[in-house]
């Protein structure tokens, strides 16, 4: 298997932190990779809701942004920019023909990255891709790494690398999500998430 090959199939997976990573922006985080090659990697921490209200900044987002319908701290880098990541649910909600979709079956300001997760283009208008959305996420910043550096990590132990699923996106409960994804693993990853938060208590 080349190097490539092995390194792009990784998109659209999760990384869950290990309780070994003693990296505090990443305690206990779910990240979504959305992009993951030969020149890096970068994606978003599902599990990191903000306070602050969607509509407080992005102006017509807000009533689409999935409950809780707050801004979520998708990593370190770049926290003044907004990334948008929307589920497609299959093909439902536009007739053929439909003008909402591109010729590709896409619908226009979405790009996929795996399955039915995609990237939302948050500078076109919100309602024309309203029909076709299923949850979408609004977060502000990103995890990134340098070429070969998230290679190291995983050596290292610091991350599960684990499939993803689009409700993962959504989790109406994403102070959770770090055990609810370890305890559907058919591994000995089930047994992770009952590690106690603070290992010294046990």
């Amino acid at each position: 298997m080349s190097f490539m090959t092995e390194v792009s199939s990784l998109t659209g997976r999760l990384l869950v932190a290990t309780p070994a990573l003693a990296d505090p922006n990443f305690d206990r985080a779910v990240v979504l990779l959305l992009d993951h090659d030969e020149e890096g990697s970068l994606g978003v921490v599902l599990n990191r809701p903000t306070p602050v209200d969607v509509a407080d900044i992005l102006e017509g987002w807000g009533d689409l942004a999935g409950a809780p319908g707050v801004v979520f701290q998708g990593g370190p880098v770049s926290l003044d920019s907004a990334l948008g990541v929307a589920v497609i649910p299959g093909e439902e909600g536009a007739s053929p023909g439909s003008r909402l979709r591109p010729a590709r079956g896409e619908p226009i300001g979405w790009r996929r990255v795996h399955g039915a997760i995609g990237l939302v283009d948050l500078d076109t208008p919100p309602e024309l891709l309203a029909p076709a959305l299923g949850s979408l996420r609004i977060f502000a910043g990103y995890a990134g790494w340098g070429p070969g550096q998230l290679e190291d990590e995983l050596v290292e132990g610091a991350w599960y690398v684990v499939e993803s699923e689009p409700g993962d996106v959504s989790s109406p409960d994403p102070e959770r999500l770090w055990r609810a994804v370890l305890r559907r693993q058919r591994s000995e990853l089930a047994m992770v998430a009952t590690y106690p938060d603070d290992p010294s208590l046990n």
